[in-house]
């Protein structure tokens, strides 16, 4: 079995939107209520992150997007909350949550690139993969899984990292920060068209969208996974694998119509890891994205963990 950290912390609780918002702390308490069902919970290593520091998030955000959260956390620390967008909204925790949730992405990185874990789960919010280079949005502020890439690349000094995106929505923001960076490879499967309006084509030669219609299935989702990721990861042979780890493809989840369940979501973390034995030393970091229905939510991370741990 292998080793796992499992990166998370409090405060990510303290974050908190407008009542009945789908991206709620219940969502993390799901997670963990589930993993301690399925006995897995004390299989795994248990860290808490640091914020992420300025001079990290400047490796994939603008300083001007940076400071506009910042600002906006400190109008929100006044009380009350603030709109960054028609569903994204800062009170006055959500700024140390996001800078924790970018630095569990530098701390997973450090930890496995150490030796001291085989890969790494996340499980933060605010969620990243809709965070652009210069722009907030779809409940996310800073682009975590960026960060934990932009740390394998500056400080590890690694030559080739990919990215995977298997939330039901596309990490536009993701793309953004990385199109056109012959050192990083961004592969989603996404629905199409939906929010937020991007993944229709491959815009870049170091992007592998691969949109799917609603209604499309786990049959469809793995033969994309099958014919248009791996090769592309085989071929890129990255020295580190990064996982957005988005469960709102879910057949269960309210915010999407596409109709996958967790035996995919395992099926799909086997094939990833089985990839990154073969080009990368099994090293693994996965950050937690989507996923909105509580029970559902819950069984696919732990169908995903339990993958990451059995591989």
């Amino acid at each position: 079995m292998r080793k796992i950290v499992y990166i998370s912390d409090e405060d990510f609780l303290k974050h908190q939107m407008t009542p009945g918002h789908p991206e709620s702390p219940d969502r993390l308490t799901a997670i963990e209520k589930a993993l301690k069902t399925a006995g897995l919970w004390q299989k795994l290593e248990h860290i808490t992150p640091i914020p992420s520091s300025m001079e990290q998030l400047l490796r994939v955000h603008s300083r001007e997007h940076i400071d506009s959260i910042y600002l906006l956390g400190t109008k929100a620390s006044a009380g009350g909350l603030v709109t960054v967008d028609p569903d994204t909204y800062m009170n006055a925790d959500t700024l140390n949550a996001a800078r924790k949730a970018a630095g569990a992405a530098v701390l997973a990185v450090d930890k496995v690139l150490s030796g001291d874990t085989d890969a790494a789960f996340c499980a933060v919010r605010p969620p990243g993969h809709h965070a652009e280079r210069d722009r907030a949005m779809g409940f996310c502020f800073f682009n975590n899984i960026a960060v934990g890439g932009a740390q394998a690349l500056e400080t590890h000094g690694l030559s080739r990292v990919a990215i995977v995106d298997f939330d039901v929505h596309h990490g536009n923001g993701t793309q953004d920060i990385f199109k056109n960076d012959a050192r990083v490879l961004f592969c989603s499967t996404h629905q199409y068209p939906f929010y937020p309006g991007t993944g229709d084509r491959s815009p870049a030669d170091n992007i592998v969208n691969v949109p799917l219609p609603a209604g499309a299935d786990g049959r469809m989702f793995r033969q994309a996974v099958s014919s248009d990721w791996l090769p592309a990861l085989h071929d890129f042979k990255p020295e580190m694998l990064f996982i957005s780890a988005g469960f709102d493809a879910h057949r269960e989840d309210p915010l999407a119509l596409l109709g996958l369940v967790e035996e995919d979501y395992y099926w799909v973390t086997r094939q990833l890891v089985d990839m990154a034995r073969q080009h990368c030393r099994g090293r693994v970091v996965s950050s937690l994205e989507g996923g909105y229905n509580l029970a559902a939510l819950g069984a696919s991370v732990t169908a995903h963990v339990r993958a990451l741990l059995e591989c």
